[in-house]
Protein backbone atom coordinates (compact mmCIF):
# COMPACT_ATOMS: atom_id res chain seq x y z
CA UNK A 1 0.00 0.00 0.00
CA UNK A 2 1.44 3.37 -1.06
CA UNK A 3 1.51 5.92 1.76
CA UNK A 4 -0.26 9.24 1.37
CA UNK A 5 1.77 12.01 -0.25
CA UNK A 6 3.16 14.42 2.35
CA UNK A 7 1.09 17.66 2.26
CA UNK A 8 4.19 19.79 1.61
CA UNK A 9 4.63 17.98 -1.74
CA UNK A 10 1.21 18.76 -3.23
CA UNK A 11 2.76 21.18 -5.74
CA UNK A 12 4.95 18.28 -7.00
CA UNK A 13 2.26 15.58 -7.00
CA UNK A 14 1.98 15.58 -10.81
CA UNK A 15 5.53 14.18 -11.03
CA UNK A 16 4.89 11.05 -8.95
CA UNK A 17 5.09 7.87 -11.00
CA UNK A 18 7.14 6.10 -13.63
CA UNK A 19 7.92 7.86 -16.91
CA UNK A 20 9.51 6.67 -20.16
CA UNK A 21 10.34 8.34 -23.44
CA UNK A 22 12.85 9.66 -25.93
CA UNK A 23 15.17 12.64 -26.08
CA UNK A 24 18.11 14.27 -27.77
CA UNK A 25 21.48 15.29 -26.34
CA UNK A 26 23.98 17.67 -27.88
CA UNK A 27 26.60 20.26 -26.97
CA UNK A 28 29.49 21.92 -28.79
CA UNK A 29 31.88 19.43 -27.19
CA UNK A 30 29.87 16.27 -28.01
CA UNK A 31 28.14 14.75 -31.03
CA UNK A 32 24.34 15.02 -31.07
CA UNK A 33 22.62 11.73 -30.23
CA UNK A 34 19.21 10.33 -29.36
CA UNK A 35 18.42 8.52 -26.13
CA UNK A 36 15.75 6.50 -24.38
CA UNK A 37 15.00 7.39 -20.78
CA UNK A 38 13.24 5.93 -17.74
CA UNK A 39 12.47 8.23 -14.79
CA UNK A 40 10.92 7.46 -11.43
CA UNK A 41 9.53 9.91 -8.87
CA UNK A 42 8.48 8.04 -5.73
CA UNK A 43 7.68 8.79 -2.09
CA UNK A 44 7.26 7.01 1.21
CA UNK A 45 5.09 9.58 2.99
CA UNK A 46 7.99 11.76 4.14
CA UNK A 47 8.47 15.31 2.74
CA UNK A 48 10.58 14.49 -0.31
CA UNK A 49 10.37 12.68 -3.64
CA UNK A 50 13.04 10.10 -4.44
CA UNK A 51 14.22 10.45 -8.05
CA UNK A 52 16.16 8.20 -10.39
CA UNK A 53 16.81 8.59 -14.11
CA UNK A 54 18.48 6.09 -16.45
CA UNK A 55 19.25 6.68 -20.12
CA UNK A 56 20.50 4.62 -23.06
CA UNK A 57 21.88 5.89 -26.34
CA UNK A 58 19.78 4.58 -29.21
CA UNK A 59 20.27 4.12 -32.94
CA UNK A 60 18.05 5.50 -35.71
CA UNK A 61 15.71 2.50 -35.37
CA UNK A 62 15.29 3.12 -31.61
CA UNK A 63 17.36 0.13 -30.49
CA UNK A 64 19.50 0.58 -27.40
CA UNK A 65 23.20 0.88 -28.19
CA UNK A 66 24.60 1.26 -24.66
CA UNK A 67 23.84 2.74 -21.24
CA UNK A 68 24.35 6.48 -20.97
CA UNK A 69 23.75 8.87 -18.05
CA UNK A 70 22.28 7.92 -14.69
CA UNK A 71 21.28 10.42 -12.04
CA UNK A 72 19.67 9.99 -8.66
CA UNK A 73 18.55 12.31 -5.92
CA UNK A 74 15.74 13.99 -4.05
CA UNK A 75 13.15 16.68 -4.74
CA UNK A 76 12.11 18.58 -1.60
CA UNK A 77 9.72 21.41 -0.78
CA UNK A 78 11.38 24.80 -0.46
CA UNK A 79 10.83 27.56 2.08
CA UNK A 80 7.77 29.01 0.30
CA UNK A 81 4.68 27.03 -0.77
CA UNK A 82 5.61 26.81 -4.48
CA UNK A 83 9.37 26.47 -3.99
CA UNK A 84 11.35 23.32 -4.66
CA UNK A 85 14.90 22.19 -3.86
CA UNK A 86 16.52 19.44 -5.91
CA UNK A 87 19.70 17.49 -5.14
CA UNK A 88 21.12 15.22 -7.85
CA UNK A 89 24.24 13.10 -8.16
CA UNK A 90 25.75 11.51 -11.25
CA UNK A 91 28.04 8.53 -11.69
CA UNK A 92 30.23 10.87 -13.78
CA UNK A 93 31.35 12.63 -10.59
CA UNK A 94 29.05 15.68 -10.66
CA UNK A 95 26.64 16.74 -7.91
CA UNK A 96 24.01 19.44 -8.50
CA UNK A 97 21.83 21.42 -6.09
CA UNK A 98 18.95 23.39 -7.58
CA UNK A 99 16.39 25.86 -6.32
CA UNK A 100 13.26 26.66 -8.21
CA UNK A 101 9.58 27.30 -8.35
CA UNK A 102 6.53 25.30 -9.38
CA UNK A 103 3.77 27.20 -11.18
CA UNK A 104 0.83 24.93 -11.97
CA UNK A 105 2.51 22.07 -13.90
CA UNK A 106 5.73 23.89 -14.81
CA UNK A 107 8.99 23.79 -12.83
CA UNK A 108 11.93 26.12 -13.40
CA UNK A 109 15.21 25.20 -11.69
CA UNK A 110 18.57 26.97 -11.50
CA UNK A 111 21.69 25.35 -10.10
CA UNK A 112 22.90 26.93 -6.86
CA UNK A 113 25.82 24.55 -6.42
CA UNK A 114 27.67 22.32 -8.85
CA UNK A 115 30.43 20.21 -7.30
CA UNK A 116 32.60 17.71 -9.10
CA UNK A 117 35.29 15.20 -8.45
CA UNK A 118 38.82 15.76 -9.71
CA UNK A 119 38.23 13.53 -12.74
CA UNK A 120 34.75 14.83 -13.69
CA UNK A 121 34.13 17.20 -16.59
CA UNK A 122 34.46 20.91 -15.84
CA UNK A 123 30.78 21.76 -15.34
CA UNK A 124 29.87 25.27 -14.10
CA UNK A 125 26.07 25.45 -14.03
CA UNK A 126 22.66 24.28 -15.23
CA UNK A 127 19.08 25.33 -15.68
CA UNK A 128 16.22 22.86 -15.99
CA UNK A 129 12.67 23.39 -17.17
CA UNK A 130 10.04 20.68 -16.65
CA UNK A 131 6.36 20.77 -17.54
CA UNK A 132 3.31 18.80 -18.48
CA UNK A 133 2.46 19.18 -22.17
CA UNK A 134 -0.37 18.01 -24.47
CA UNK A 135 -1.77 14.68 -23.40
CA UNK A 136 -0.14 14.78 -19.97
CA UNK A 137 3.40 14.00 -21.14
CA UNK A 138 6.32 15.34 -19.11
CA UNK A 139 8.70 17.40 -21.23
CA UNK A 140 11.94 18.93 -20.06
CA UNK A 141 14.97 20.85 -21.29
CA UNK A 142 18.36 21.21 -19.63
CA UNK A 143 20.86 23.94 -20.41
CA UNK A 144 24.47 23.56 -19.30
CA UNK A 145 27.60 25.70 -18.92
CA UNK A 146 30.66 23.45 -19.13
CA UNK A 147 34.02 22.88 -20.78
CA UNK A 148 34.58 26.64 -21.29
CA UNK A 149 31.20 26.96 -23.07
CA UNK A 150 28.46 29.40 -21.97
CA UNK A 151 25.07 28.23 -20.70
CA UNK A 152 23.25 26.68 -23.68
CA UNK A 153 20.96 23.83 -24.72
CA UNK A 154 22.27 20.41 -23.71
CA UNK A 155 19.41 17.93 -23.74
CA UNK A 156 15.66 17.59 -23.87
CA UNK A 157 13.10 14.80 -23.78
CA UNK A 158 9.40 14.00 -23.76
CA UNK A 159 8.26 11.25 -21.40
CA UNK A 160 4.97 9.39 -21.10
CA UNK A 161 3.64 8.21 -17.74
CA UNK A 162 3.68 4.40 -17.65
CA UNK A 163 2.69 3.82 -14.00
Amino acid sequence: MTPELHPSLEHLAFLVGEWQGLGVVGYPTITEAHFEQEVSFSHDGRPFLAYISKTWLIDDAGSRLRPSATETGFWRPGAKPRDVEVMLSHASGVVEIYVGEVVFHKIELTSEVVARTETAKDVKGFTRLYGLVDGGDLAYAIDMAAMDQPLQAHLSARLQKIA
